[in-house]
């Protein structure tokens, strides 16, 4: 396919650059990366563009955005190599990639309203001023307190000592971790995914500020989404000019 060049009017690499605000060197790059077919040389060496260079140049740009760069990259070489539905299948991989984060989101808003104390456990054991001990916050929660210790160990709870008996002192910010852990896990995610989110949490100042967070998340999920569309319209248009 990176022989299939339209005979139709030339284009320096300066036309391609300024078009898209991009540098002739980022123009050449993109042609020695595979991005962009071919180009044909005139007698003294200097490269000549086509319309169909220009149509993969617009479809990388507009891949990028939804992809990344090296995903975008990998489509477009599959392209211009032939191996189309290579490239198809890169693309279906983003789209479950964007569906899973999605998911995931959704688990963490579901995660974050449910944390209330368990069902026929006493909110008192979970909400005492000095804090509270292991063995009723486990009983709260409905696991066992082997659970909040590995918990401990991977840096989703942080109970402090209490100095004269050794034991475990869960304060209010740590039984609101171990429930938000405890919501994840149900959902199925592993504690070093639940991990990132628990931070994100501690460093936020607690569940309101990160509301924030996720109404951001949202966004940068749907613009994904439509960058996508974006791309795929654009990598339609090259494949039809490509034949």
């Amino acid at each position: 396919m990176g022989q299939n060049l339209q005979t139709g009017g030339r284009l320096r690499p300066v036309d391609l650059a300024r078009g898209h605000g991009l540098s002739t060197q980022a123009v050449r790059n993109y042609e020695e990366a595979g991005i962009l077919p071919a180009a044909a040389r005139t007698p003294h060496g200097y490269r000549t563009y086509t319309s169909l260079h220009a149509g993969a140049l617009r479809a990388f740009l507009a891949l990028v955005p939804g992809h990344g760069h090296q995903t975008a990259t990998s489509i477009m070489r599959a392209v211009n190599q032939g191996r189309v539905d290579e490239a198809f299948h890169l693309i279906d991989e983003s789209h479950v990639q964007l569906l899973d984060d999605r998911r995931t989101l959704q688990a963490v808003e579901t995660a974050l309203r449910d944390l209330e104390p368990e069902s026929g456990a006493d909110p008192a054991a979970v909400s005492a001023p000095g804090g509270t001990f292991i063995g009723p916050l486990a009983e709260a929660l409905g696991i066992r307190p082997a659970t909040l210790r590995k918990w401990e160990r991977a840096g989703l709870v942080r109970p402090r000592r209490d100095p004269q008996t050794g034991y475990r002192v869960y304060d209010e910010a740590d039984v609101r971790d171990a429930r938000l852990a405890h919501q994840l896990r149900r959902g199925g995610y592993l504690s070093e995914h639940i991990a990132p989110l628990i931070a994100q949490v501690r460093a936020a100042g607690g569940l309101e500020p990160l509301e924030a967070a996720l109404s951001d998340w949202h966004d940068r999920l749907s613009a994904r989404g439509r960058a996508m569309l974006t791309g795929a319209a654009e990598l339609e248009a090259y494949l039809r000019e490509c034949g």
